[in-house]
C-alpha cells in the first residue's frame, strides 16, 4: 500500500454571499496543495489537525473500519486562518486518501457531506470551478472553461475565526448585492468575458466589507486597475486578497505591476503568484510522481 492524494487550496472565493435566503460560494482553486500519503512504509498518524482527525474518524466509521492499518502523513503548503481553504483541503485529502486505501472510490458529494458535518466547507475538491452551499454541502452549479486568470495573492495580516464570521452572515440576512453579483458572474462565464467575471468578483468583495472589513481595499482595487488588473477577489472569511490579471497578461508586465503594488501598499505581503485552475482530487499510486484526476 502506497498512495498519495492532493487537493488544491484557494485564493478565497470568487464570490460568496446569500441568494434567496440561502448561502453560496463560488470556488477559486489555485496551485497550492494539501497532500496526504498513506503507506505501509510509514508508521503512525502525522500532520493531522483536529478537523482532519475528525475526517479520518468519520471516514473509517462510514467504511465500517475500526482503524487504519497503515501509516498516514499530511503536509500542506497552505497557510492557516487566511481564507485559502486549508481546512477544506486537509479534510478532503484525508477522506479521499483513506477511502482509496480501502479500495473505495469516493465522490465529491460524499466528501462534501462529510466535510460540511465538520465545518462550513469550500468545494475546491469538486472538478472545475463550482457554486456550492458551503453550510449544508449542496452542489448548486459548475462552471467549465473559465479563463485561467493570473492571480497575485496578498495577505492583509492576522487570522480570522471562520465560524464567527458565518454567524455574522446569518445576522446580515443577505441584505446586499450577492445575488446580483452571481448573476453577473454567470453572464460573464456564458460570454467568456474576463472583465465581467472579474467585475462580479469585485462586487462580491465590496459587498463583504460590512461583514469583514479589509482596510484600503478600494484603494488597492483602483491602483491595481491602473497597472492592468481586471479586478480583485477576496477571502470573504479570511485575510487574503487576490489581484486578478488577464489570462494572457505577460510575465514582465506582471512582475512590474506586482512590484508597483508592493511599493504602494507596503503593509500587504505577497504570498504567491498563481492562476485560477480547476479544483478536484489528484492521486498518485506507488512511487509514481504523476498525479491523475480522481473525478474524470
Amino acid at each position: 500500500m502506497d498512495l498519495t492524494v492532493r487537493v488544491p487550496g484557494s485564493c478565497g472565493e470568487l464570490l460568496q454571499g446569500m441568494k434567496a435566503g440561502n448561502p453560496f460560494l463560488v470556488t477559486c482553486p489555485v496551485g497550492s496543495y494539501t497532500t496526504v500519503r498513506i503507506s505501509d512504509a510509514l508508521s503512525g498518524i502525522h500532520g493531522l489537525g483536529r478537523k482532519s482527525l475528525m475526517a479520518l474518524e468519520k471516514t473509517l466509521t462510514s467504511l465500517g473500519k475500526e482503524e487504519l492499518p497503515w501509516g498516514l502523513s499530511l503536509e500542506s503548503s497552505l497557510p492557516r486562518g487566511k481564507g485559502m481553504a486549508s481546512s477544506s483541503a486537509d479534510i478532503a485529502a484525508t477522506v479521499a486518501a483513506v477511502a482509496l486505501a480501502f479500495d473505495y472510490r469516493t465522490y465529491p458529494e460524499e466528501i462534501m457531506r462529510l466535510a460540511a458535518s465538520i465545518e462550513p466547507t469550500d468545494g475546491i475538491f469538486y472538478p472545475q470551478v463550482v457554486c456550492i452551499n458551503h453550510m449544508n454541502g449542496d452542489w448548486l452549479a459548475s462552471y467549465q472553461g473559465l479563463p485561467a486568470f493570473r492571480i497575485s495573492i496578498f495577505d492583509t495580516g492576522g487570522v480570522v475565526d471562520t465560524l464567527r464570521y458565518h454567524e455574522q452572515v446569518k445576522d446580515d440576512g443577505g441584505k446586499n448585492r450577492s445575488a446580483e453579483a452571481l448573476a453577473l458572474f454567470e453572464k460573464g462565464w456564458q460570454a467568456q468575458d474576463e472583465a465581467l467575471i472579474a467585475e462580479a468578483a469585485v462586487m462580491s468583495a465590496l459587498n463583504n466589507q460590512p461583514l469583514l472589513y479589509k482596510a484600503g481595499l478600494e484603494e488597492l482595487l483602483a491602483f491595481a486597475r491602473e497597472q492592468g488588473a481586471l479586478g480583485i477577489n477576496i477571502a470573504h472569511s479570511g485575510t487574503v486578497i487576490g489581484v486578478l490579471w488577464p489570462e494572457h497578461f505577460p510575465d514582465a508586465s506582471l512582475q512590474l505591476a506586482t512590484r508597483a503594488i508592493r511599493h504602494r501598499f507596503p503593509n500587504l505581503v505577497l504570498m504567491m503568484q498563481t492562476r485560477l485552475q480547476s479544483g478536484g482530487v489528484q492521486v498518485a499510486e506507488g512511487k509514481r510522481e504523476e498525479f491523475v484526476e480522481l473525478f474524470r
